[in-house]
């Protein structure tokens, strides 16, 4: 079984963490492949940068010149999960909805901690959108950009765990998500000091998507989600033709 694992933003050492990670929680026999787009911007902090990192996953996903089995998109609170959806004729997991209902098996009401404030009404949006908003107690923002996670560990580490141990004690949370495709790895520490099940959306959404892969089941083709209609996309930067197991075709202007 072959998962690619796709990064939002375009910092290589990033990717590399990620994949890293999702290659611990992988089972024997999986290989995972780490993309990074070929464009974007170096982390994903707002929607601009979210709607530019939907295009260059779908482009980094259809470039990808090897069968895959299924694709992790790996930024949480991200758009663009639909877009692969369409394309593509195999599993497609995000990791805001993976590590969400994941949380829901663990506790009545779960609360996610991510990075800056302005990322906090984008991800209550996707929650809302994935119809798990009900049972979230809250979002909460560490203060730190994706950048720092990566460059200040320790300092993320203390803030994650002040965020999450609020929104234990105010917000009456039972279980802690990690809201960043950067934070992957992080969970262990948090959940020693918290006391508390801590969900990382980047393993939950590896051992989804082998789940999916095992069962033989994929995204229904019969209505929302079906292969875009042939026609002419002036512009598209994705190739004609896709790889992997997808039988999508997206024609455009020569």
């Amino acid at each position: 079984m072959r998962i690619l694992v796709a990064n939002v933003n375009t910092t290589v050492s990033m990717t590399d963490s990620i994949a890293l990670q999702a290659r611990a929680a992988a089972l024997d026999g999986t290989e995972i492949v780490g993309l990074t787009p070929r464009f974007g911007a170096a982390s994903c902090e707002g929607n601009f940068e979210s709607y530019l990192a939907a295009v260059a996953v779908m482009d980094a996903v259809l470039s990808y010149a090897r069968p895959f089995d299924a694709v992790i998109q790996a930024g949480y609170g991200e758009h663009g999960r639909e877009g692969l959806q369409e394309l593509l004729e195999v599993p497609v997991v995000d990791i805001t909805e993976a590590a969400a209902s994941t949380a829901m098996f663990l506790g009545h009401k779960y609360s996610v901690v991510t990075t800056l404030d302005r990322a906090v009404p984008l991800i209550e949006d996707r929650l809302k959108l994935a119809g798990m908003d009900a049972r979230c107690a809250s979002v909460r923002a560490s203060g730190l950009g994706v950048l720092e996670l990566e460059e200040f560990p320790h300092r993320a580490v203390a803030a994650i765990l002040a965020e999450a141990r609020r929104a234990v004690d105010e917000d009456k949370a039972e279980v802690i998500v990690l809201g960043c495709g950067g934070m992957s790895g992080l969970d262990e520490q948090i959940r020693l000091q918290l006391g508390v099940p801590v969900v990382d959306g980047v393993t939950a959404a590896v051992t989804i998507a082998e789940s999916l892969v095992r069962l033989g089941l994929s995204t229904s083709k019969v209505r929302t989600y079906a292969l875009p209609r042939p026609k002419v996309v002036t512009g598209w930067p994705l190739p004609v033709t896709t790889s992997g197991d997808s039988s999508a075709k997206v024609p455009r202007e020569s």
